[in-house]
């Protein structure tokens, strides 16, 4: 979250309700029977399928679904900490692929976990562990290389919390991950991607393998939209997650190293004291 356009289709039956840091509101999806959309002050954050949690109707959703497949495919066992819960989309969809997993998943906001529990219940299991709480403060409590994955999708206000956008975090992340781990990241921008710049300059001070993932018309800057960024320190299977992304409803395309750093050219990375200053 949050989602940069609104998905199509004719909609029905919007809930209003209060949360502890916003208004929600839920739309379920006319076309599918218990398929819904949640809204945090009117911006699209989620789309969960009841029946079908591996229906990923978000397309940066969706690409970091292709990620999840190429990084850990066949089912594979993937240990996932979520930075930022929402209505737990990709907490579903690991749930769904690779029951065998343990995931973590951070939300600041307890009434919307409370709410998302009651109106968009998902299946009880003690391997998902839902946390109340600051995303970056938690991840001090995870275990070094105890996780296959992180997933960054936390906003307030429509941006990422700084505390989650440093180079300290994005170390503390590193440690958090096991050799091969991988870390995922939502971003929302457009050319001349300034915000994108200055996140990339950051992970590329702790990781040594970055791509990004995008929209072409968000690439060429004609449109403001979703980013994924992924970042590893063993090499990305960058060829297979472009074939996975170029097959979609919106088709995405893979930025590499070298253009990734192109693209940090000339920003600086953003680093915990800068915070205070």
């Amino acid at each position: 979250m949050p989602r940069t356009k609104p998905s199509g289709g004719r909609r029905a039956n919007t809930e209003t309700f209060p949360v502890d840091t916003a208004i929600v509101t839920l739309v379920r999806d006319d076309s599918r029977r218990n398929a819904w959309t949640l809204l945090l002050d009117g911006v699209e954050t989620s789309h969960v399928d009841l029946d079908d949690p591996t229906s990923l109707e978000f397309e940066y959703v969706r690409w970091i679904g292709d990620v999840i497949d190429c990084v850990a495919p066949d089912g594979r066992r993937v240990d996932t900490v979520h930075l930022g819960g929402g209505a737990l989309t990709l907490a579903r969809y690991v749930m769904a692929t690779r029951p065998q997993s343990t995931q973590i998943v951070f939300e600041i906001d307890g009434a919307l976990v409370d709410l998302v529990r009651s109106r968009l219940p998902w299946q009880r299991s003690r391997r998902l562990r839902i946390r109340v709480g600051d995303a970056h403060a938690g991840l001090a409590a995870i275990r070094d290389a105890s996780c296959d994955l992180v997933v960054r999708d936390a906003f307030r206000d429509a941006v990422v919390p700084a505390s989650l956008r440093t180079v300290e975090c994005a170390m503390r992340v590193k440690e958090c991950l096991r050799s091969h781990g991988v870390y995922v990241m939502n971003i929302a921008d457009r050319a001349p991607f300034a915000a994108t710049g200055v996140e990339l300059a950051t992970v590329l001070e702790a990781f040594g393998d970055v791509a990004v993932i995008s929209e072409p018309g968000v690439l060429r800057g004609r449109r403001h939209g979703n980013l994924v960024v992924v970042a590893a320190n063993e090499p990305i299977p960058v060829s297979a997650i472009a074939r996975r992304v170029a097959d979609g409803g919106v088709q995405g395309r893979v930025r590499d190293l070298d253009q990734v750093i192109e693209m940090a050219r000339g920003h600086r990375p953003l680093r915990a004291a800068d915070l205070s200053t």
